[in-house]
């Protein structure tokens, strides 16, 4: 027997960003504008062209300087992103938001020889100048993650033509992606009305996880209909994207499409392939045989593929209030540390999270970090479902690490995309096992744990079948052009490798890589999740075996914000990420998981 109610959408808070900027038009924000150009200019009358001949006294200012700036322009920016983010088709707020870009980008421009001359200048030089002042040896991380960058460095000038450039290319198709996206709409026929009913992405994202087979089956319908009236569109966003990046990366020496990822994520290209070569060759293990027992269950001997995240027969399909959802995750993080749980309730406490679906907000979740004098905020798209729950979890792990992490300033407490999804992983970890724990009905115990084995095998798997899609494609296009039809064969090629013969995958599947916002944004962002969910397996192995001491080597590592590498991050729990061990230990969480239910 199922429990269904419906969702009380007057309870979910919607974010103020005031504490950004209180609007669009507010003095404040032209007054830091006009700083900003103010500081830019002093700076470089300063110390452009004479960084190799300054004392370590005055690199320390010129760093501290150019950190204050920073702040200012992640304010800007993170204000106007936001704004963007809560109403994509909104004329005023994209214009305004487009306005901003373009003004932080003509400051950006000016101040981007700092770093370039940075890298001009001898390694001796500049461990000289760390070894003289301790208070700038503290941004020796900071200067590693410029140096890396020396052997992909271009002409000052083709730098500045560059970013100067970007926002009429790059981020211009973005804008085009992110506003198209939120402004589709779906032709849902409700099969149990009959009747026509026009939806947005996530709501029509959401009933292919509904209870019912003809909503799931009426939702892949709308949803292939509208992508493949669109796909013209996408495919050209995507290979206009795809060339820009070639185009680039030659022109860097990068020596494959996704080097420059790595690279920003500070991780050797090997464990990366490691962690790939890992999660491929488990398929057969994890989703294969997961997908045939699903299969089972269901009463088919194939899924068809708007089935695979069907809810399992008896299911509670509940929906759960934004009261609830806050207590359990709280509730979850208080077990593991006070502390945490603590930090957790600032956002509750305080405006911090646009929680509502509406017209014109950008799908998906995500925490925004904005500027350590600030602080995070959270978006979601919050509809009660389980899934709706863990993401909360998820999202505010983020949130957590990002105000742990702040303290290390603007230069800092950037943490490498694959250490900042730990945080947020780990998040949904902990609520997953004090739920689990608390439950004692073996019946709903398993259909949870089968709920958790299907979220990772939506972050490690399928991630690793997107990273994989996106490699393809990425190569492909160096030779030429890709039509729709090629990106679906490519898609469908990775589809079916990484879910197995137990999904049927046909011709409306194929359309389905258009609304992957990651592709877009963040080329080669998506192994970053497999990562974090095995570094979590093996932490959370660590936990159990060993739990004292544990929370406060947690809590130094989300601290350290990107002062450290991950090898030094994982050092204290006795990790390594270079070791085929430490993969095996987070994939056989899963599989054993998978053991269980079998």
């Amino acid at each position: 027997m199922t429990l269904q109610s419906t969702l009380d959408t007057s309870l979910l808070p919607q974010w103020d960003l005031s504490d950004l900027y209180a609007a669009k038009d507010c003095p404040e924000l032209e007054t830091d504008f006009d700083r900003l150009e103010k500081l830019a200019q002093e700076f470089v009358g300063n110390y452009k062209g004479k960084l190799a001949t300054l004392a370590p006294e005055e690199i320390l200012n010129s760093v501290t300087e150019y950190e204050i700036m920073e702040e200012i322009i992640g304010r800007i920016i993170s204000y106007s992103g936001l704004l963007h983010a809560g109403d994509v088709i909104n004329a005023k707020i994209s214009k305004f938001y487009q306005s901003c870009h373009e003004r932080i980008t003509q400051v950006s421009t000016r101040l981007l020889f700092y770093t370039l001359e940075i890298n001009r200048i001898e390694e001796a030089q500049i461990n000289g100048w760390l070894e003289q002042s301790k208070s700038l040896a503290r941004y020796r991380p900071w200067f590693d993650t410029i140096r890396q960058y020396l052997p992909h460095q271009l002409d000052d000038s083709l730098e500045e033509l560059l970013l100067e450039k970007s926002v009429a290319g790059r981020a211009a198709w973005i804008r085009l992606f992110d506003e198209t996206m939120a402004d589709l709409k779906f032709n849902y026929t409700n099969p149990a009305t009959g009747e026509l009913e026009s939806i947005g992405t996530e709501q029509a994202l959401d009933y292919l996880s509904d209870a019912d087979s003809d909503n799931r089956k009426a939702a892949a319908d709308c949803l292939s209909t509208t992508f493949n009236d669109n796909i013209r569109l996408f495919t050209h966003i995507t290979n206009t994207l795809a060339k820009d990046k070639e185009i680039e990366d030659r022109w860097r020496k990068f020596d494959n499409p996704g080097s420059s990822r790595h690279l920003s994520n500070r991780l050797e290209k090997e464990v990366v392939e490691a962690l790939v070569g890992a999660v491929k060759s488990a398929y057969p293990r994890l989703s294969h045989r997961y997908y045939r027992m699903k299969a089972n269950w269901l009463g088919k001997d194939k899924l068809d593929w708007w089935d695979r995240n069907a809810p399992l027969p008896d299911s509670d399909d509940k929906i759960h209030q934004w009261p609830d959802a806050v207590k359990t995750v709280l509730e979850a993080y208080e077990e593991f540390s006070p502390e945490m749980a603590k930090i957790g309730s600032r956002f509750f406490d305080n405006d911090w999270i646009d929680a509502p679906t509406r017209a014109g907000k950008s799908p998906g979740a995500f925490a925004h970090p904005t500027v350590p004098g600030v602080h995070p905020y959270l978006l979601l798209n919050y509809l009660g479902k389980t899934r709706d729950v863990m993401t909360l979890a998820h999202e505010l792990g983020h949130g957590v690490h990002q105000i742990l992490a702040g303290p290390q300033g603007p230069l800092l407490s950037d943490t490498p995309l694959t250490l900042a999804e730990t945080a947020s992983v780990f998040g949904e970890m902990l609520t997953f096992r004090s739920i689990l724990a608390g439950e004692k009905d073996s019946k709903k115990r398993q259909i949870m744990i089968a709920g958790k084995v299907e979220d990772m095998l939506n972050t490690v798997v399928r991630q690793i079948a997107f990273y994989d899609f996106e490699t393809q494609v990425h190569e492909a296009r160096k030779v030429s052009e890709l039509s729709a039809e090629d990106l679906g064969n490519i898609w469908m090629s990775v589809q079916k490798e990484s879910l197995g013969d137990a999904i049927r995958l046909d011709d409306s599947y194929r359309s389905f890589w258009c609304y992957i916002p990651h592709f877009i944004h963040s080329p080669f962002y998506v192994y970053a999740y497999a990562f974090g969910d095995c570094l979590v397996n093996s932490l959370y192995a660590t936990y159990q075996g060993q739990p004292e001491g544990f929370q406060e080597k947690y809590f130094d590592m989300l601290s350290a914000g990107g002062s450290l590498r991950h090898k030094e991050l994982l050092q204290p729990f006795g990790l390594d990420a270079g070791n085929p061990e430490f993969w095996a230990t987070g994939l056989n969480m899963i599989s054993e998981l998978i053991d269980e239910l079998e």
